[in-house]
């Protein structure tokens, strides 16, 4: 793509423009350690919202946005997700007057009856009618745009992706540092490191694997690397087995050293709402072996059984003990060998092959109106 992109992100959460955000799901005031707006303009949009945050539907109210988004005069509007007021107002206000995509994670992996289904694909079909083109992250989320009634040439892909490049750097530096880590831990060098890095939440269903675990008994160590509601919860569940680490939360620039404690990434979740799970993508990148539920929404692209990682069924307690097994049994060497396959196929999920695919459907789209 050799056309130039003039681009403008107008951010409607204005309450972070210092940085700081409280994470509810870690239960603590967040300012991540990498830079968030070099490299590109940008502009904070006053919310006025009694409670601020992109939780619920009336955390975002911007009544300003739509005149600062017509004041730069943009050819074509990008809106990511829905479910918050002044955006659902954005794609109401611009649809038909630009091109409008809409790039967002859903998928149908949730669990609903049939009249909440039903419901919710009338109500969806009606948001998506605003939407020229959306831009899936992967699988699931297509068949989800599918479902809310997208024909196929109005759905494009663009890959869930992270800064693989910062994550991949140094990995010979950061495995010595996580090396180092382990020794202070108490693991010895040929033990096998089963990691979860993540919110202590339900959603992510951290005491299954805590339950998996402790079925194995054979001299593998866990390590949990975060905060959230079920710490307390965890750790007494825990009591005193040596084999079992809890360490804090830690930010952005210390993620590679966390990854590398590990020789088998966890990510048990049960949901609701576990629309993709980015740590498997920063896990693979830092060249780990991978296990996900069947709830996880990037699982289906990112994991080959037995060559990456494994899969189980969500809430599955013994189908999570057999995969742990199978992980142990192939010791730290297999397990380094299927990292290594991991990070191969991640590399195609990267920030700069997502950011190339989401320009190409800017230009085409403003080409067709140009025409």
């Amino acid at each position: 793509m050799s056309e130039t992109i003039e681009l403008r992100v107008f951010y409607t959460w204005s309450q972070t423009a210092e940085g700081v955000v409280l994470d509810q799901g870690f239960q603590t005031t967040v300012k991540w350690d990498v830079p968030l707006l070099d490299g590109y303009e940008s502009e904070f949009v006053l919310n006025v919202a009694k409670r601020p945050g992109a939780d619920h539907f009336w955390g975002l109210q911007n009544p300003t946005l739509i005149p600062q988004i017509e004041a730069w005069q943009p050819d074509t509007l990008l809106v990511y997700g829905w479910s918050c007021h002044s955006h659902l107002q954005a794609l109401r206000h611009f649809k038909g007057r630009l091109p409008v995509l809409f790039r967002g994670d859903s998928t149908l992996l949730d669990r609903r009856s049939w009249w909440r289904k039903f419901v919710r694909q009338r109500w969806l079909t009606w948001v998506y009618s605003h939407v020229d083109v959306a831009i899936a992250v992967g699988t699931n989320n297509r068949d989800y745009f599918r479902w809310c009634g997208l024909p196929p040439e109005r759905i494009a892909f663009a890959p869930h992706s992270i800064d693989t490049v910062r994550f991949c750097a140094d990995s010979a530096a950061n495995e010595k540092r996580s090396t180092e880590w382990r020794a202070i831990l108490g693991i010895s060098p040929d033990v096998v490191v089963v990691l979860y890095a993540g919110k202590l939440q339900p959603k992510k269903d951290p005491a299954l694997l805590l339950e998996a675990f402790s079925a194995l008994n054979d001299g593998s160590h866990l390590a949990f690397f975060g905060n959230g509601i079920l710490e307390s919860e965890l750790k007494a569940r825990a009591g005193k087995h040596r084999n079992v680490h809890f360490l804090p939360f830690q930010n952005q620039s210390i993620m590679p050293l966390v990854y590398g404690v590990g020789d088998v990434f966890v990510l048990p979740s049960r949901g609701p709402g576990e629309t993709w799970g980015l740590a498997l993508n920063e896990a693979m990148a830092c060249g780990r072996a991978v296990i996900a539920s069947s709830q996880v929404g990037g699982a289906r692209d990112l994991i080959r059984t037995g060559v990456n990682g494994w899969l189980f069924e969500s809430g599955d307690v013994q189908g999570l003990i057999h995969v742990l097994r199978l992980a142990v049994e192939i010791g730290r060497k297999g397990l380094k060998e299927m990292g290594a396959s991991g990070r191969a196929l991640i590399s195609n999920w990267s920030t700069e092959e997502s950011a190339r695919r989401i320009g190409e459907v800017v230009v085409s789209c403003s080409a067709a109106r140009q025409s």
